[in-house]
């Protein structure tokens, strides 16, 4: 038996936003939720400022969303869409941007008490008093699949790590994918999101809440990423490319959205937190070792992955990953022990394919970093 669940329109390919700007428009006031530059960079922001003005739709842009963004920030950006009546919120950007409007959406329809303590709010809960605000999404990089996912994972530095919330409420009402938005990203980015829309598509297929809905899908996705690995190692990439890519990652977030994600990201957490290292790459760094340990007990599921992926074996695919994501960061023993102190309490431990013990994550750790 399983449940699936997944309420977001996606529109895909050339020019979806003007095309479709009725799916856009999902209010009467908009307050758009971007970073310092993606949103203005990439082309999406003026595309969607002049739908709303050919609309006459009255726009905020808030523009102060940081990488990995904190509850601090989720909480500013509530108070600033209640200011400005907004009624319904667009997401632009990449995962940080994206997972940020969920959490805004939901602090704008529910203000914390004046000196509360926002981190133990029902947030974490998923539960809230009032519905969150509606919201549309326009990714700007191939990654996270955070459109399609009720998920938004957020810093909290009172435990120096991320922590996720996730409610039915916080889906998109719809998406945009148009490869226009993403031709121009550095190389090295394109790679990195690249990996994260993977690891989301190999962790949903192994893991335990994985089901013949989510497997269809995770190979289906799998399948529009293996033929593009080489230009995403060389360059070269065109804007079909870049819109398979951005539906792969929808494809991606679908699947972690029935099944949750595995230890690769909780452990892949503190890499992004104490050092620096993009999201989609910290991932990569240990999915190899991931995928050996889970061949021991899924080796049909790994080999069919592989081969969706274009790879004969496990050691060709680890070598393209470490093409694809060359780390120049050191670690220590003693860190990478600290680590786990925090990452075998995650909740995804339950899910991974195999049994999971802190020594285990100190041995993959070391087998991958060290």
């Amino acid at each position: 038996m399983f449940t699936y669940y997944m309420p977001t329109r996606i529109y895909a390919g050339e020019n979806a936003v003007q095309k479709n700007a009725e799916a856009l428009v999902l209010g009467s006031r908009a307050m758009i939720v971007t970073g310092a530059h993606s949103g203005k960079k990439s082309g999406a922001l003026d595309d969607v400022l002049a739908v709303l003005q050919e609309k006459s739709i009255p726009a905020l842009v808030y523009d102060k969303i940081e990488n990995n963004p904190t509850i601090e920030s989720a909480v500013l950006g509530g108070r600033a869409a209640r200011e400005f009546g907004a009624d319904f919120l667009i997401g632009i950007g990449g995962g940080s941007p994206l997972d940020a409007a969920k959490a805004i959406a939901v602090y704008a329809a529910n203000p914390p008490a004046e000196g509360s303590d926002f981190e133990m709010m029902d947030i974490f809960k998923g539960t809230f008093r009032n519905a969150p605000l509606p919201m549309a999404a326009i990714p700007t990089t191939a990654g996270t699949g955070s459109e399609t996912t009720h998920y938004s994972i957020l810093t909290l530095h009172s435990i120096k790590n991320k922590q996720s919330f996730s409610s039915p409420l916080v889906f998109y009402k719809s998406a945009f994918l148009d490869g226009r938005y993403t031709v121009k990203l550095p190389l090295q980015v394109a790679r990195n999101t690249a990996v994260d829309a993977m690891s989301h598509l190999l962790e949903g297929f192994t893991d335990t809440r994985a089901s013949a809905a989510t497997d269809y899908i995770a190979l289906e996705g799998l399948r529009i990423i293996g033929p593009r690995l080489s230009k995403l190692k060389n360059g070269g990439l065109t804007t079909e490319d870049c819109t398979a890519l951005l539906w792969a990652a929808s494809l991606g977030g679908i699947v972690i959205a029935q099944t949750g994600t595995t230890i690769v990201h909780s452990m892949g957490y503190p890499l992004t937190y104490y050092k620096d290292i993009p999201h989609g790459m910290a991932n990569g760094l240990l999915l190899g070792e991931y995928l050996r340990r889970t061949a021991e007990v899924l080796p049909e599921k790994v080999n069919s992955a592989l081969s969706a992926l274009g790879f004969g074996t496990l050691s060709e695919y680890c070598m393209t990953l470490q093409e694809l994501l060359p780390c120049g960061e050191s670690f220590t023993k003693e860190e990478l022990e600290n680590w786990t102190e925090n990452t075998i309490k995650s909740k995804n431990v339950a899910i991974c394919p195999f049994p999971v013990t802190r020594a285990d994550e100190i041995d993959i750790f070391k087998a991958c970093l060290l």
